[in-house]
Protein backbone atom coordinates (compact mmCIF):
# COMPACT_ATOMS: atom_id res chain seq x y z
CA UNK A 1 0.00 0.00 0.00
CA UNK A 2 0.76 3.73 -0.63
CA UNK A 3 0.68 6.62 2.15
CA UNK A 4 -1.05 8.69 0.14
CA UNK A 5 -4.24 8.24 2.73
CA UNK A 6 -6.57 7.84 -0.88
CA UNK A 7 -10.47 7.54 0.84
CA UNK A 8 -12.15 4.47 0.66
CA UNK A 9 -15.65 5.22 1.43
CA UNK A 10 -18.83 5.29 -0.49
CA UNK A 11 -17.78 8.36 -2.66
CA UNK A 12 -19.68 10.15 -5.79
CA UNK A 13 -16.60 10.74 -7.49
CA UNK A 14 -13.20 8.74 -7.59
CA UNK A 15 -11.71 11.63 -9.27
CA UNK A 16 -12.65 15.21 -10.73
CA UNK A 17 -10.61 17.47 -12.70
CA UNK A 18 -10.67 21.38 -13.29
CA UNK A 19 -9.06 23.01 -16.58
CA UNK A 20 -10.10 23.91 -19.78
CA UNK A 21 -11.47 22.04 -22.82
CA UNK A 22 -10.53 22.53 -26.12
CA UNK A 23 -10.57 20.85 -30.01
CA UNK A 24 -7.94 19.68 -31.58
CA UNK A 25 -7.62 20.38 -35.51
CA UNK A 26 -5.55 17.46 -36.65
CA UNK A 27 -4.52 17.20 -40.69
CA UNK A 28 -2.68 13.67 -39.92
CA UNK A 29 0.81 13.73 -41.14
CA UNK A 30 0.19 16.93 -43.74
CA UNK A 31 1.35 19.90 -42.53
CA UNK A 32 -1.56 22.46 -42.07
CA UNK A 33 -0.25 24.66 -45.16
CA UNK A 34 -1.09 22.10 -47.58
CA UNK A 35 -4.01 20.42 -45.82
CA UNK A 36 -7.44 20.18 -47.48
CA UNK A 37 -8.95 18.10 -44.45
CA UNK A 38 -8.93 17.89 -40.85
CA UNK A 39 -9.93 15.32 -37.57
CA UNK A 40 -11.65 17.14 -34.42
CA UNK A 41 -10.10 15.82 -31.04
CA UNK A 42 -11.69 17.06 -28.23
CA UNK A 43 -8.68 17.07 -25.26
CA UNK A 44 -7.49 19.51 -22.43
CA UNK A 45 -4.55 18.41 -20.22
CA UNK A 46 -6.61 18.48 -17.03
CA UNK A 47 -9.88 16.58 -18.88
CA UNK A 48 -7.65 13.80 -20.68
CA UNK A 49 -6.71 12.10 -17.68
CA UNK A 50 -10.63 12.36 -16.49
CA UNK A 51 -11.88 10.87 -19.93
CA UNK A 52 -9.10 7.78 -20.06
CA UNK A 53 -9.92 7.45 -16.79
CA UNK A 54 -13.58 6.67 -17.35
CA UNK A 55 -13.30 4.92 -20.60
CA UNK A 56 -10.41 2.69 -20.09
CA UNK A 57 -10.51 2.09 -16.52
CA UNK A 58 -14.17 2.46 -15.19
CA UNK A 59 -13.85 5.02 -12.88
CA UNK A 60 -16.53 7.76 -11.75
CA UNK A 61 -14.66 10.76 -12.75
CA UNK A 62 -15.86 14.71 -13.59
CA UNK A 63 -14.70 17.58 -15.10
CA UNK A 64 -15.13 21.28 -14.09
CA UNK A 65 -14.74 23.66 -16.89
CA UNK A 66 -16.36 26.28 -19.14
CA UNK A 67 -19.09 25.34 -21.78
CA UNK A 68 -20.17 27.87 -24.64
CA UNK A 69 -23.83 27.54 -25.86
CA UNK A 70 -22.96 27.31 -29.73
CA UNK A 71 -22.61 24.31 -32.25
CA UNK A 72 -18.81 23.47 -30.95
CA UNK A 73 -20.58 23.32 -27.63
CA UNK A 74 -22.43 21.09 -28.87
CA UNK A 75 -19.62 18.57 -30.66
CA UNK A 76 -17.79 18.72 -27.38
CA UNK A 77 -20.48 18.38 -25.06
CA UNK A 78 -21.45 15.28 -26.60
CA UNK A 79 -17.67 13.61 -26.86
CA UNK A 80 -17.79 14.46 -22.94
CA UNK A 81 -20.61 12.23 -22.62
CA UNK A 82 -19.68 9.27 -24.81
CA UNK A 83 -15.96 9.03 -22.59
CA UNK A 84 -18.13 8.76 -19.49
CA UNK A 85 -17.36 11.98 -17.56
CA UNK A 86 -19.95 14.19 -15.50
CA UNK A 87 -19.62 17.80 -16.44
CA UNK A 88 -20.25 20.28 -14.22
CA UNK A 89 -20.16 23.37 -16.27
CA UNK A 90 -19.55 27.30 -16.00
CA UNK A 91 -22.04 28.41 -19.19
CA UNK A 92 -21.32 31.21 -21.35
CA UNK A 93 -23.02 32.68 -24.44
CA UNK A 94 -21.25 33.24 -27.49
CA UNK A 95 -21.98 36.30 -29.25
CA UNK A 96 -22.49 35.45 -32.83
CA UNK A 97 -19.36 36.64 -33.89
CA UNK A 98 -15.98 37.16 -31.00
CA UNK A 99 -17.07 34.60 -28.73
CA UNK A 100 -16.43 33.84 -26.20
CA UNK A 101 -14.61 30.72 -27.52
CA UNK A 102 -13.43 27.24 -26.52
CA UNK A 103 -9.84 27.26 -27.71
CA UNK A 104 -8.85 25.64 -30.73
CA UNK A 105 -5.12 23.77 -31.08
CA UNK A 106 -3.89 23.22 -34.25
CA UNK A 107 -1.06 19.97 -34.44
CA UNK A 108 -0.02 18.11 -36.85
CA UNK A 109 1.51 14.56 -36.47
CA UNK A 110 4.50 14.93 -38.36
CA UNK A 111 6.59 11.77 -39.65
CA UNK A 112 9.56 10.35 -39.60
CA UNK A 113 12.29 13.08 -39.33
CA UNK A 114 9.78 15.88 -39.58
CA UNK A 115 8.67 17.31 -36.11
CA UNK A 116 4.79 17.41 -34.85
CA UNK A 117 3.89 21.65 -35.17
CA UNK A 118 1.79 22.74 -31.98
CA UNK A 119 0.03 25.98 -32.67
CA UNK A 120 -3.05 27.70 -30.61
CA UNK A 121 -5.78 30.12 -31.38
CA UNK A 122 -6.71 30.56 -27.33
CA UNK A 123 -8.01 33.83 -28.03
CA UNK A 124 -11.23 34.82 -25.56
CA UNK A 125 -11.16 31.83 -24.55
CA UNK A 126 -14.12 31.49 -22.04
CA UNK A 127 -11.94 28.63 -19.85
CA UNK A 128 -9.89 31.60 -19.41
CA UNK A 129 -12.77 33.90 -18.25
CA UNK A 130 -13.02 31.44 -15.22
CA UNK A 131 -12.95 32.78 -11.79
CA UNK A 132 -13.06 32.12 -7.76
CA UNK A 133 -16.91 31.88 -6.74
CA UNK A 134 -17.82 29.91 -10.26
CA UNK A 135 -18.03 26.37 -8.77
CA UNK A 136 -20.15 25.46 -5.89
CA UNK A 137 -17.42 23.66 -4.71
CA UNK A 138 -19.34 22.82 -1.11
CA UNK A 139 -22.17 21.30 -2.92
CA UNK A 140 -19.64 18.76 -5.32
CA UNK A 141 -17.74 17.66 -2.81
CA UNK A 142 -20.16 17.46 0.06
CA UNK A 143 -21.08 13.67 -2.24
CA UNK A 144 -17.76 12.82 -1.67
CA UNK A 145 -14.75 13.18 -4.37
CA UNK A 146 -11.21 10.60 -3.73
CA UNK A 147 -8.79 12.58 -5.97
CA UNK A 148 -8.68 16.59 -7.94
CA UNK A 149 -6.57 16.96 -10.21
CA UNK A 150 -5.60 20.28 -12.22
CA UNK A 151 -2.70 21.25 -14.35
CA UNK A 152 0.00 24.05 -15.71
CA UNK A 153 -2.10 24.59 -18.96
CA UNK A 154 -5.15 26.04 -16.95
CA UNK A 155 -3.40 28.05 -14.65
CA UNK A 156 -1.40 29.92 -17.57
CA UNK A 157 -4.66 30.64 -19.09
CA UNK A 158 -5.66 33.83 -17.15
CA UNK A 159 -4.50 35.48 -13.46
CA UNK A 160 -7.77 33.99 -12.64
CA UNK A 161 -7.50 30.36 -13.80
CA UNK A 162 -4.60 30.67 -11.03
CA UNK A 163 -6.56 31.58 -8.29
CA UNK A 164 -9.63 29.07 -8.91
CA UNK A 165 -7.44 26.25 -8.89
CA UNK A 166 -5.98 27.56 -5.76
CA UNK A 167 -9.53 27.84 -4.48
CA UNK A 168 -10.49 24.48 -5.56
CA UNK A 169 -7.35 22.69 -3.92
CA UNK A 170 -8.33 24.05 -0.32
CA UNK A 171 -11.94 23.27 -1.27
CA UNK A 172 -10.96 19.20 -1.88
CA UNK A 173 -8.27 19.27 0.92
CA UNK A 174 -11.10 20.25 3.28
CA UNK A 175 -13.04 17.47 2.00
CA UNK A 176 -10.70 14.61 2.51
CA UNK A 177 -9.70 14.42 -1.38
CA UNK A 178 -5.87 13.94 -2.73
CA UNK A 179 -5.19 16.92 -4.84
CA UNK A 180 -2.67 16.27 -7.71
CA UNK A 181 -0.95 19.11 -10.53
CA UNK A 182 0.50 18.39 -13.63
CA UNK A 183 3.04 20.89 -14.31
CA UNK A 184 2.16 19.79 -18.43
CA UNK A 185 4.92 23.69 -18.72
CA UNK A 186 4.08 24.95 -22.23
CA UNK A 187 6.45 27.39 -23.30
CA UNK A 188 4.29 29.09 -26.06
CA UNK A 189 1.36 29.53 -23.44
CA UNK A 190 3.87 31.41 -20.57
CA UNK A 191 5.36 33.71 -23.09
CA UNK A 192 2.38 35.92 -23.68
CA UNK A 193 1.42 36.52 -19.70
CA UNK A 194 5.46 36.77 -18.39
CA UNK A 195 7.22 34.09 -19.36
CA UNK A 196 8.90 31.55 -17.16
CA UNK A 197 9.31 33.89 -14.34
CA UNK A 198 5.70 33.99 -14.09
CA UNK A 199 5.38 30.67 -14.74
CA UNK A 200 7.35 29.60 -11.21
CA UNK A 201 5.78 32.16 -9.66
CA UNK A 202 2.67 30.91 -10.29
CA UNK A 203 2.85 27.34 -9.86
CA UNK A 204 5.05 27.33 -6.68
CA UNK A 205 1.91 28.96 -4.61
CA UNK A 206 -0.64 26.36 -6.65
CA UNK A 207 1.84 23.09 -5.41
CA UNK A 208 1.90 24.60 -2.11
CA UNK A 209 -2.01 23.01 -1.79
CA UNK A 210 -0.48 20.12 -3.62
CA UNK A 211 0.15 16.45 -2.34
CA UNK A 212 1.17 14.85 -6.19
CA UNK A 213 2.96 16.03 -8.47
CA UNK A 214 3.33 15.30 -12.40
CA UNK A 215 6.39 16.89 -14.34
CA UNK A 216 9.29 16.14 -16.42
CA UNK A 217 12.60 17.86 -16.09
CA UNK A 218 11.90 20.72 -17.79
CA UNK A 219 8.55 20.89 -16.09
CA UNK A 220 9.76 21.04 -12.68
CA UNK A 221 12.91 23.31 -13.55
CA UNK A 222 11.27 26.11 -15.74
CA UNK A 223 7.62 25.38 -13.97
CA UNK A 224 9.12 25.45 -10.22
CA UNK A 225 12.22 27.02 -11.12
CA UNK A 226 13.95 23.51 -9.51
CA UNK A 227 17.61 23.53 -9.88
CA UNK A 228 18.72 20.07 -11.19
CA UNK A 229 21.77 17.89 -11.35
CA UNK A 230 23.77 19.27 -14.70
CA UNK A 231 23.66 16.94 -17.69
CA UNK A 232 27.56 17.20 -18.61
CA UNK A 233 27.25 14.96 -21.37
CA UNK A 234 25.06 15.52 -24.57
CA UNK A 235 24.89 12.05 -24.86
CA UNK A 236 23.15 11.24 -21.65
CA UNK A 237 20.21 9.09 -21.73
CA UNK A 238 16.92 10.91 -21.22
CA UNK A 239 16.30 7.67 -19.91
CA UNK A 240 18.36 7.84 -16.97
CA UNK A 241 16.03 7.77 -14.03
CA UNK A 242 18.89 8.86 -11.50
CA UNK A 243 18.63 12.09 -13.10
CA UNK A 244 15.12 12.91 -12.83
CA UNK A 245 15.26 11.22 -8.97
CA UNK A 246 17.80 13.94 -8.44
CA UNK A 247 15.47 16.73 -9.61
CA UNK A 248 12.68 15.03 -6.94
CA UNK A 249 14.93 15.48 -4.10
CA UNK A 250 15.34 19.06 -5.08
CA UNK A 251 11.49 19.81 -5.52
CA UNK A 252 10.79 17.76 -2.35
CA UNK A 253 13.69 19.83 -0.42
CA UNK A 254 11.27 22.92 -1.63
CA UNK A 255 8.12 21.22 -1.10
CA UNK A 256 8.14 18.84 1.68
CA UNK A 257 4.58 17.71 2.08
CA UNK A 258 4.85 16.72 -1.48
CA UNK A 259 4.37 12.86 -1.36
CA UNK A 260 4.50 11.87 -4.88
CA UNK A 261 5.86 13.17 -7.89
CA UNK A 262 6.08 10.81 -11.10
CA UNK A 263 6.69 11.68 -14.59
CA UNK A 264 7.74 9.69 -17.97
CA UNK A 265 11.18 9.52 -19.65
CA UNK A 266 11.10 9.77 -23.36
CA UNK A 267 14.31 9.37 -25.58
CA UNK A 268 13.16 10.67 -28.82
CA UNK A 269 14.98 9.13 -32.51
CA UNK A 270 12.36 10.03 -34.74
CA UNK A 271 8.90 11.45 -34.53
CA UNK A 272 7.56 7.82 -34.83
CA UNK A 273 10.02 6.01 -32.81
CA UNK A 274 10.44 6.72 -28.81
CA UNK A 275 12.48 4.97 -26.16
CA UNK A 276 9.70 4.79 -23.30
CA UNK A 277 9.84 4.42 -19.76
CA UNK A 278 8.55 6.32 -16.03
CA UNK A 279 9.78 6.75 -12.84
CA UNK A 280 7.33 7.22 -9.62
CA UNK A 281 8.52 8.54 -6.04
CA UNK A 282 6.28 7.82 -3.32
CA UNK A 283 6.94 8.87 -0.03
CA UNK A 284 10.59 8.85 -0.33
CA UNK A 285 10.62 5.12 -2.29
CA UNK A 286 12.02 5.03 -6.05
CA UNK A 287 10.41 3.08 -8.67
CA UNK A 288 11.57 2.82 -11.84
CA UNK A 289 9.06 1.03 -15.21
CA UNK A 290 10.92 -1.08 -17.62
CA UNK A 291 11.33 0.52 -21.04
CA UNK A 292 10.20 -0.19 -24.21
CA UNK A 293 9.66 1.14 -27.83
CA UNK A 294 6.99 2.72 -29.17
CA UNK A 295 6.06 3.49 -33.24
CA UNK A 296 4.18 6.17 -32.27
CA UNK A 297 1.07 7.13 -33.80
CA UNK A 298 0.07 10.43 -32.06
CA UNK A 299 2.45 11.56 -29.44
CA UNK A 300 -0.02 13.80 -28.07
CA UNK A 301 -1.67 12.99 -24.70
CA UNK A 302 0.60 10.69 -23.75
CA UNK A 303 1.97 11.89 -20.66
CA UNK A 304 -2.26 11.92 -19.67
CA UNK A 305 -2.64 8.43 -20.18
CA UNK A 306 0.44 7.83 -18.35
CA UNK A 307 -1.13 9.48 -15.38
CA UNK A 308 -4.64 7.80 -15.60
CA UNK A 309 -2.62 4.66 -15.32
CA UNK A 310 -0.59 5.67 -12.56
CA UNK A 311 -4.16 7.31 -10.94
CA UNK A 312 -6.33 4.44 -11.46
CA UNK A 313 -3.49 1.76 -10.05
CA UNK A 314 -2.88 4.42 -6.81
CA UNK A 315 -7.10 4.85 -6.42
CA UNK A 316 -7.44 1.08 -6.45
CA UNK A 317 -5.32 0.11 -3.88
CA UNK A 318 -2.68 -1.64 -5.86
CA UNK A 319 1.38 -1.37 -5.15
CA UNK A 320 3.29 1.54 -6.14
CA UNK A 321 5.25 -0.74 -8.27
CA UNK A 322 1.71 -1.82 -10.05
CA UNK A 323 0.53 1.73 -10.29
CA UNK A 324 3.82 2.63 -12.41
CA UNK A 325 3.49 -0.04 -14.70
CA UNK A 326 -0.07 0.34 -15.58
CA UNK A 327 0.84 3.89 -16.36
CA UNK A 328 3.40 3.22 -18.16
CA UNK A 329 1.69 1.09 -20.01
CA UNK A 330 -1.68 3.07 -20.57
CA UNK A 331 0.51 6.46 -21.94
CA UNK A 332 2.42 3.69 -24.44
CA UNK A 333 -0.71 2.37 -25.85
CA UNK A 334 -2.55 5.82 -26.16
CA UNK A 335 0.40 6.85 -28.16
CA UNK A 336 -0.52 4.40 -30.95
CA UNK A 337 -4.20 6.50 -31.56
CA UNK A 338 -4.74 9.06 -32.90
CA UNK A 339 -6.39 11.50 -31.12
CA UNK A 340 -5.26 12.89 -26.95
CA UNK A 341 -7.36 9.90 -25.28
CA UNK A 342 -7.65 6.66 -24.66
CA UNK A 343 -8.89 4.08 -26.78
CA UNK A 344 -7.15 0.99 -25.08
CA UNK A 345 -9.37 -1.57 -22.96
CA UNK A 346 -8.52 -2.43 -19.52
CA UNK A 347 -7.15 -5.99 -20.55
CA UNK A 348 -4.92 -4.65 -22.75
CA UNK A 349 -3.59 -2.10 -20.35
CA UNK A 350 -2.94 -4.84 -17.73
CA UNK A 351 -1.88 -7.38 -20.31
CA UNK A 352 1.24 -4.72 -21.70
CA UNK A 353 2.05 -3.87 -18.36
CA UNK A 354 2.73 -7.59 -17.01
CA UNK A 355 5.16 -7.96 -20.38
CA UNK A 356 2.34 -8.71 -23.30
CA UNK A 357 3.84 -8.39 -26.58
CA UNK A 358 1.51 -7.46 -29.87
CA UNK A 359 1.00 -11.16 -30.83
CA UNK A 360 -2.19 -11.25 -33.06
CA UNK A 361 -5.36 -11.31 -30.04
CA UNK A 362 -7.22 -14.78 -31.28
Amino acid sequence: MNGLNIRTDACNLDFLSLGALVHRLDPGIIPFRKARTLDIHVSGGEYNVAANLADCFGLKTGIATAMVNYPLGELIQGRVREMGVTPFYKWFEHDGVRGPNLATVYSDRGHGVRAPVVFYNRSNEAGALLKPGDFDWAGIFKSGVRWFHSGGIFAALSETTAELIIEGMKAAKAAGAITSLDLNFRAKLWKTVGGEARAVQTLRRIVEHVDCLIGNEEDLQKGLGVKGPEVTKKTESKLDPDLFFGMIEATVKAFPHVKMVATTLREVHSTNRHDWGAVLWLDGKRYVSPTCQLDVIDRIGGGDGFAAGLLFGLLSGRSPEDSLRLGWAHGALLTTFPGDVTMAKLEEVEAFAKGGSARVQR
